[in-house]
Parts: C-alpha cells; structure tokens; sequence
C-alpha cells in the first residue's frame, strides 16, 4: 500500500477513535427516544459557513438538529425516534440517514492517488526526456 493510502487508512481508524470518545450518550438520550448521526465531508468543507449552514438546514427537513461540530469534517445531529413516522413524507431523493456530505472518503483516497500517479509519471517522462531516452 503506498504512503498517502496508508496514512489515509490511519487517519480514519483515528477519527474512529476520537469519535467513539465523543459521542458517549447518556441513558437518559437513549431512554428518552433519540436517534443520533455523524454527516461528514472528507474536503473539510464544514469550515465554510455556507456549507455548513446549508446542512443544517437539509438536514432539519428530517427532524435532525445539530448537536455539535466536531471539527471541519464532521457534525453530530440527533432526532426523536418519533420522527421516523415521517420519512415517507420528505422530499423525493431526501435521505434521512445520510451521513456524507459532498466527496466520499473513498473517492477522496482514490483522486490523492490519482494526482501522485500523474506526478509520478510526469516525472518519469521528464526523466527520460532529459536523458535523451525519448
């Protein structure tokens, strides 16, 4: 695996960690009927005010209301259970339980590696131009 997937992969599972520590509910939440969600944005995208107000609206169109930002990459929301009865009634195409915003993880992953291949075989060309190879 190259470098920039590897560190990809371990920026994740740390993200991971971090999460678990805090989002810890208390058994009051869970008694009381909420469901809670992670929306993410791989490009950090929640740093810009209009992004992120902009989910926040979309996302009260499910009940959702915005507990928290983490950091520029991920919003904690939660709803009440009984909002679920709802869902059928939300605008066409309108996912309730999405959790990404704008470019996977994956896809983000896939362009970094995409842009080093690129580079690399620029380089490589280059090289062998400047070497009279060609």
């Amino acid at each position: 695996m190259n470098a920039a997937a590897h560190a990809a992969v371990e920026r994740k599972k740390k993200l991971n960690r971090e999460e678990e520590e805090m989002t810890s509910y208390s058994r009051e939440e869970l008694e009381q009927g909420w469901e809670f969600k992670i929306v993410r944005s791989a490009s950090g995208s929640f740093k810009d005010p209009l992004v992120l107000a902009q989910t926040v609206e979309e996302e009260r169109l499910g009940s959702w209301d915005l507990l928290e930002k983490f950091d520029n990459e991920r919003l904690r929301f939660r709803r009440p259970i009984a909002a679920r009865s709802r869902n059928g009634s939300l605008p066409a195409g309108y996912n309730p339980y999405r959790t990404q915003v704008g470019m996977s993880e994956g896809a983000m992953v896939l362009y970094v590696l995409l842009a080093i291949g690129v580079v690399t075989a620029g380089i490589v060309a280059l090289v062998i131009w400047a070497t009279g190879g060609f």
